[in-house]
């Protein structure tokens, strides 16, 4: 098998990047994987104008995963304080999942976070119901923190409250 590459995206990878996304997170492709949000939300999960503001922010980068030269995966990594970098958007295609190449990509993302923000600590946000998801962070380093944060919705659904979690990285 030949091995992940890695690279920063630029505004020319938001046509790629977003069907990806989509894909791993959102509808019924998206229940071929493990980590999707596929039965507790609907409709789009990001936009390609939201990447495109992501990927302009020079507090944030969103590196990319590459295997033969197809896009694999994706994760965002953001400046979030002083020593602490928030990691988001850990994505890898469904047909893919369970082959280690989400623990590429967070290793990548806590590499990242060092050099790029000197960030001492990451912090992400998990749903709470995503028991699984969290595990499998908590089995990666990551601690809970205690607090818990509300899920960006219009009304609030109490049901869908992040978790979060954080790591020493130094």
């Amino acid at each position: 098998m030949s091995p992940v590459a890695f690279r920063t995206a630029t505004a020319d990878d938001v046509a790629a990047l977003r069907p990806l996304i989509e894909r791993a997170y959102r509808g019924d492709t998206a229940k071929a994987g493990w980590t999707h949000e596929a039965d507790m939300l609907s409709g789009e999960r990001t936009s390609p104008e939201e990447l495109s503001d992501l990927i302009a922010d020079p507090e944030r980068v969103i590196l990319l995963a590459y295997r033969d030269e197809v896009l694999i995966g994706c994760v965002q990594v953001a400046r979030s304080g002083d020593d602490l970098s928030y990691l988001g958007m850990l994505t890898v295609d469904p047909a893919l999942q369970a082959g280690g190449i989400g623990r590429q990509l967070l290793a990548a993302a806590e590499a990242e976070a060092v050099s790029r923000f000197d960030a001492r600590r990451m912090e992400m946000t998990v749903i709470h119901r995503r028991a699984e998801l969290i595990a499998w962070y908590e089995r990666r380093g990551y601690v809970r923190t205690g607090e818990e944060r509300p899920f960006p919705l219009d009304p609030p659904r109490p049901e869908l409250a992040f978790v979060v979690l954080e790591k020493p990285l130094i």
